[in-house]
């Protein structure tokens, strides 16, 4: 086993300038020319430049400023694309042509073909410019029914195999093009430096050497070698993001404030952009979050002296989701100072970017934004998209991939991605040689990662944070189980699946597959890395095996490494698997021998986050006195002898107060699911909106993106909202600690009639109370709260909650919902009568 030693020229420089107590101001001024111009060989072309200038020249302001906007699916029609001609749109995680979550390959390619139409008809708004599509293709073309889902950028990490990264690119550039889509918000290029960072997944490495060979390959491999086929009919537009510091926040929260010098910025978290950049990546994101205090979408100096200046960028920046509405001083629908700061591509989503468009117009006018500033903005986007071939290709419909669909989910990509996935799986502890197993062997499988391909395919696979889908939304996937089913079928061997453990005949060895639910973005931040932590169901259920005396090998779905001590111990082998996405199969191709014994894939991953040694401290390779439970570049094979001995983990965790149980905050926690139900027809909300019946929701931006829901009751029957789980939970700690169900609640119609807040504990066990009184006058948001002595007293067995908030009505209510938890302590003296 090699493990791969620290690179100690970023250490140095951190620690020389550390050493020499630079200030901040002293540190930037210091460090100027650190930023290098970089060569990305895309060949200047004096006549496209003649071209974008004549073009440029007779453009109206009207319709430089709508090159500039890029609206989401969701909040646009064609007859808007038609009037205003809008230089690109988008569709955010979770929305879908016609808000169709099944949507197939042939929606997708009516959509882009009507808007792409729409915007070279010059009949409104004289513009025959051509738009273009983005999308969130960021591990497969993931919002797409049966698109091949590829393991998620930490998996890839442990590979740390740049040409399997390219074919990789090139695959998912395939499918994305069969759509009729254009263009690609990926690679993240993010270098992870506090794994309770919700986005870490979307990390390569905490290693920025990683990240800069991941991005010039991916990079390559969406777009094209720039002296081969760059952007030909075969490839899509790349987007290297995001600039920059994401991955370096403080407490790893997202959004958050990068506080590093500039040495740093550059050494750590400028690589993946060396890296893009040099490869022809024609354009990049802007972060959501600040550096020192500054939001990066209003960093002119970041922006425009550095990525454009100093590194010589010369496609354009795109905001990320309404990004230049945390500007202070700016909303969503009003921001000059991200465009002089130097954003080219406002990302405008919901209804803002109407008064966005009539802002920017009358800011130019009025000289708050230079004309320059808007000419090179807009010359920008119209290189890449005459390096693109917009202005030459055909329309979506009738390009050379365009409804292809046997390439969507194909054989040959499945393939690559099975590579991708053995290649991942790292091997953490491996006592007395268990693995590889025997195909003959009696096998149990348990856990509730073995038959759930939405858990193992994680954020970012069909919906936003990956939530609401089960094994059918993946037509063409399989899931571990069926991996590990086939081979030891195959083989005579026999499998025994249960979801807890129980088994008829006595197993040769168990294997467990548990991990984290599925999250992205802030919504997966955590405040410390302690796996289940105060409900340790899954480390029960490894217990219970151990002290059968069966063999247990453990498979642990994650997107970071966590601080799972305790699980090791009870575990005879431990696996991470990662988020391997929808080839679950490929890890039998690992986990078995062959029919004679000899080794069919041995593992290869190595770890390329450290795996933390304690659940609050986040140490990363070349930190002071580095010293991590395994280090960076850990990972076992078949020959090599386990490390890991139960006597050698401690398993002293951080104090185990009882913390506030999150219901929803920006999305529904797992193990819940949100559901709607009327008379007697119920749904699960899969999608950012679902309606039936008399119910219908949607989400919306209230603080952040789609951070809140929309519920509306037409009255027409009984009908109800409310958060479900298929396994009960237990609550009676928060009562004996005078605990709440706190909801952060806005009326928007009100009706005069009952409005029940309710809590179930099975089909014959509820208790609501009506809460219509305590509402205040609408549109403004307050918070209630409610004893869940409440509910006790009404019958219900907060020992066995299946449902813990539930809205129902017969009246044409209209409430929004932002959030839901219960608290650990009697918080507020304001508490709803139980009465």
């Amino acid at each position: 086993m090699t493990i791969t030693k620290p690179r100690t020229l970023l250490v140095m420089m951190i620690a020389a300038m550390a050493m020499n107590g630079c200030s901040q101001s002293e540190q930037t001024a210091a460090t100027n020319d650190i930023w290098p111009m970089i060569k990305i060989g895309v060949k200047d072309d004096a006549n496209m430049e003649q071209k974008i200038a004549d073009l440029l020249g007779s453009m109206s302001l009207e319709q430089k400023i709508a090159q500039m906007i890029q609206p989401e699916i969701r909040d646009i029609t064609v007859e808007d694309m038609r009037q205003y001609g809008f230089g690109s749109y988008l569709n955010g995680g979770g929305a879908f042509p016609n808000n169709n979550k099944h949507a197939t390959a042939a929606d997708w390619i009516e959509l882009a073909e009507k808007m792409y139409q729409a915007s070279v008809d010059d009949s409104l708004d004289g513009s025959r410019i051509p738009t273009m599509w983005g999308t969130d293709a960021v591990h497969g073309h993931n919002n797409v029914i049966g698109a091949t889902l590829f393991p998620h950028n930490i998996g890839l990490g442990a590979a740390n195999n740049p040409q399997l990264i390219e074919k990789i690119a090139a695959a998912t550039a395939q499918e994305v093009m069969v759509t009729g889509i254009d263009w690609v918000f990926a690679p993240t290029v993010a270098v992870v430096r506090d794994d309770r960072w919700g986005r870490t997944y979307e990390g390569y490495s905490e290693d920025p050497q990683i990240v800069r060979d991941y991005s010039a390959a991916i990079v390559k491999g969406l777009q094209g070698a720039v002296n081969q086929d760059f952007l030909s009919d075969k490839r899509v537009i790349s987007t290297v993001k995001h600039f920059i510091g994401d991955g370096g926040t403080q407490g790893g929260d997202d959004q958050g404030n990068n506080i590093t010098s500039e040495a740093e910025l550059f050494t750590i978290h400028a690589q993946g952009y060396v890296g893009g950049l040099g490869a022809g990546a024609q354009t990049v994101m802007a972060s959501f979050n600040s550096w020192h205090g500054e939001k990066i979408h209003g960093s002119k100096y970041l922006l425009t002296d550095v990525l454009k200046g100093k590194m010589g960028f010369d496609g354009f920046v795109v905001g990320d989701w309404n990004g230049h509405g945390q500007i202070p001083g700016c909303t969503n629908g009003n921001c000059a100072q991200a465009a002089n700061a130097g954003l080219d591509v406002y990302m405008v989503p919901t209804d803002a970017w109407k008064p966005l468009y009539e802002n920017l117009i009358a800011q130019v006018n009025n000289g708050t934004i230079a004309q320059s500033r808007i000419d090179d903005a807009v010359t920008r986007i119209l290189r890449v998209k005459m390096r693109a071939g917009l202005f030459d290709k055909t329309s979506p419909a009738n390009r050379p991939l365009s409804g292809k669909t046997e390439v969507i989910g194909s054989a040959e990509h499945r393939k690559i991605a099975k590579q991708a996935v053995r290649e991942s799986l790292v091997l953490l502890k491996n006592k007395q040689q268990l693995l590889p197993l025997s195909p003959k062997a009696n096998v149990l499988v348990a856990g509730l990662g073995a038959d759930n391909i939405g858990m193992q395919s994680g954020g970012w696979s069909i919906t936003w944070q990956g939530t609401g889908n089960q094994n059918s939304d993946f037509p063409g996937g399989t899931s571990i189980l069926d991996g590990i089913e086939h081979t030891v079928k195959q083989a005579g061997g026999q499998v025994q699946h249960d979801l807890n453990g129980e088994f008829n005949t006595r197993p040769d060895v168990a294997i467990v597959v548990f991990g984290e639910q599925p999250y992205a973005e802030g919504n997966g931040d955590l405040d410390n890395l302690e796996y289940q932590r105060g409900n340790k169901t899954d480390l029960a259920l490894l217990r219970k095996l151990k002290q059968a005396g069966i063999p247990v090998v453990s498979l642990f779905i994650s997107g970071r490494p966590m601080w799972v001590n305790a699980e090791l111990n009870a575990s005879d082998a431990f696996v991470a698997t990662w988020l391997p996405g929808s080839e679950g199969d490929a890890i039998s191709d690992v986990l078995f021998a062959n029919v004679d014994g000899s080794v069919n894939h041995d593992f290869k991953g190595k770890l390329s986050f450290s795996w933390p040694n304690n659940p609050v401290d986040n140490e990363n390779r070349g930190d002071k006195d580095y010293s991590p439970l395994l280090p960076y570049g850990f990972g076992l094979t078949y020959s090599d002898k386990n490390t890991l001995q139960d006597d050698l983990v401690k398993q002293t965790g951080i104090s185990q107060q009882l913390d506030d149980l999150v219901l929803f905050e920006r999305a529904v926690k797992a193990p819940w699911s949100l559901h709607l139900q009327s008379g007697e027809q119920q749904k699960v909300m899969a999608s950012s909106r679902e309606s039936i019946g008399a119910v219908s929701v949607k989400t919306f931006d209230k603080d952040v993106q789609e951070d809140a829901r929309a519920i509306t009751f037409s009255g027409d029957e009984l009908a109800a909202v409310r958060l479900s789980a298929a396994f009960p939970s237990d609550l009676r700690s928060f009562v004996e600690k005078a605990g709440q169900l706190q909801m952060q609640i806005k009326v928007e119609q009100s009706a005069d009639a009952p409005l029940w807040l309710g809590m179930q504990c099975g089909d014959d066990c509820q208790g609501k109370l009506d809460i219509a009184q305590q509402l205040n006058a609408t549109n403004e948001w307050q918070t209630l709260n409610i004893d869940l002595r409440c509910f006790a007293q009404q019958g219900v067995n907060l020992g066995q909650v299946f449902s813990p908030w539930q809205l129902s009505t017969a009246a044409p209510w209209q409430v929004s919902i932002a959030k839901l938890n219960i608290t650990s302590e009697h918080v507020s003296t304001e508490v709803i009568s139980c009465q």
